[in-house]
């Protein structure tokens, strides 16, 4: 269990995200993993023009995307009493 960044290489909006998810629950760090969107092609079919992109790994379900949503992650992680 736990979360999967999709980003880009000089994605400035990707770098702001991983960096405001962090600063706001840094209990997270050791479950946040990072990757391309382009390493997959049905990750580029799906979420090419829409990253950054939050992902629980559990479900795949997208907690946020573009910005970093506080409140998603928020309940996300009370969801899963973290």
């Amino acid at each position: 269990m736990g979360l999967l960044l999709l980003s880009r290489p000089g994605c400035h909006l990707c770098e702001q995200m991983a960096m405001e998810l962090l600063t706001a629950y840094p209990q997270l760090a050791g479950q946040v993993a990072e990757a391309d969107v382009d390493s997959r092609e049905d990750w580029q079919r799906r979420y090419g023009l829409k990253i950054p992109v939050l992902l629980d790994t559990g479900d795949g379900g997208v907690v946020c995307a573009t910005v970093f949503d506080s409140a998603a992650v928020a309940d996300w992680v009370r969801d899963r009493n973290l």
